[in-house]
């Protein structure tokens, strides 16, 4: 007999969680499908009360609710941002958009998050923000971190892409910096395909915000009856999502317990299966700190070589397994080279990018599929 075709397990597989249609169907019916509506007031909402966040903005993009942060900070030319090398190429971009020149940091080799110990070096009269990033929504050391953006008057942005329902120390992720970002993508734990979110931690910044989100107007006055015409106030764009996506993130956001219990599941079932191989192949896995908690965004490996990776993923594959690296240094990227980066200025990010190999890990991942995930990595040659 001819063995079964089995099919390929995908890195992510998004699904429904039950009332992301219905919401959808009220949006239509309502006929508000524009920004702003019913469903986004009510994402906003149990965002502020989840995080314990004075304000959240939802926006079309993680990399929009950064670039709103660059425009709030008054990044301008000739001013300097911190941030990681090992971060996606919105972190960087949001700020070299307005001119800044981005200033590459490595990472720690064990939460693979922006190195605290290597940050005052990088500072100079120049800089005007460090952006943070909780890589797989593990914290960065928030303590260290800002008490050293305190002394040299820098402001903190957090990306926080990966990190809803992280904490550190028992606080939200997203709740430290001046400013924090999210992402709804659908890579995401929570996801409307493709949205983010600003979350304002300084209140001073709310007002303007809301501006900057609304095309530079303010509309957001007059909606709530503080101006009796809106009008161009200040520099802005269109940042808002319209109420079809806020209606499937609603949804989304309304199942985040459940989706998080299951992915908790999974996570540490890779862990469990896996740890005995890891340590006999000289295989990093992901450091998780005792006082911090995980949304259980990511689970990888660090093979100790480029070559061994490449020859896990091809394995992988042969087994009908999607697995992906990530991160390529940006300070060596042709972007990154242009503003000075060269090899051996991140050496640890140099390093975990060629051997970092993410599994599938997703809420639509089944037991079964876990299991010929698990199988396929424990045979490799």
């Amino acid at each position: 007999m001819t063995a079964p075709i089995l099919a390929t397990i995908p890195f992510n597989r998004a699904i429904l969680t039950g009332r992301e249609l219905e919401n959808i169907q009220q949006a239509v019916e309502t006929m508000h499908l524009s920004g702003d509506g019913p469903f986004t007031r009510r994402c906003h909402a149990l965002l502020e009360q989840a995080l314990g966040a004075p304000k959240v903005l939802l926006t079309t993009s993680c990399t929009h609710a950064l670039e709103m942060s660059a425009l709030l900070l008054d990044i301008r030319p000739g001013d300097e941002v911190i941030l990681p090398s090992f971060t996606f190429v919105s972190t960087a971009n949001a700020f070299v958009l307005r001119g800044a020149k981005p200033v590459f940091a490595d990472i720690r080799p064990d939460t693979l998050n922006l190195d605290e110990t290597r940050l005052e070096a990088l500072i100079t009269a120049r800089t005007r923000a460090v952006v943070v990033v909780h890589y797989a929504g593990v914290a960065c050391e928030m303590d260290a971190i800002l008490a050293i953006a305190r002394r040299h008057g820098v402001a903190v942005v957090e990306d926080a892409a990966h990190g809803l329902f992280g904490c550190y120390k028992g606080r939200a992720l997203g709740t430290f910096g001046e400013l924090a970002t999210l992402s709804f993508h659908e890579t995401k734990n929570v996801t409307c395909g493709e949205g983010g979110a600003l979350i304002v931690n300084n209140e001073s910044y709310i007002q303007r915000a809301e501006v900057i989100r609304e095309k530079g107007t303010n509309r957001s006055s007059f909606f709530r009856g503080q101006v009796d015409k809106y009008t161009w106030v200040d520099v802005g764009s269109s940042y808002l999502p319209s109420e079809i996506l806020a209606a499937f993130l609603y949804a989304q956001l309304e199942a985040g317990n459940r989706i998080q219990a299951r992915r908790r599941v999974l996570w540490t079932r890779y862990r469990q299966e896996l740890a005995a191989w890891a340590s006999d192949r000289g295989v990093g896995l992901p450091v998780v700190p005792d006082h911090c908690e995980q949304p259980f965004h990511l689970f990888y490996l660090i093979l100790p070589s480029l070559e061994q990776r490449q020859s896990l993923i091809a394995h992988l594959a042969s087994a009908q397994v999607t697995a992906i690296f990530h991160y390529q240094p940006l300070h060596l990227s042709e972007m990154g080279r242009r503003w000075g980066g060269a090899p051996g200025d991140c050496p640890v990010t140099e390093r975990v990018s060629d051997g970092l190999l993410r599994l599938p890990l997703s809420m639509g991942l089944t037991d079964a599929e876990q299991e010929r995930v698990i199988a396929a990595v424990l045979t490799a040659p």
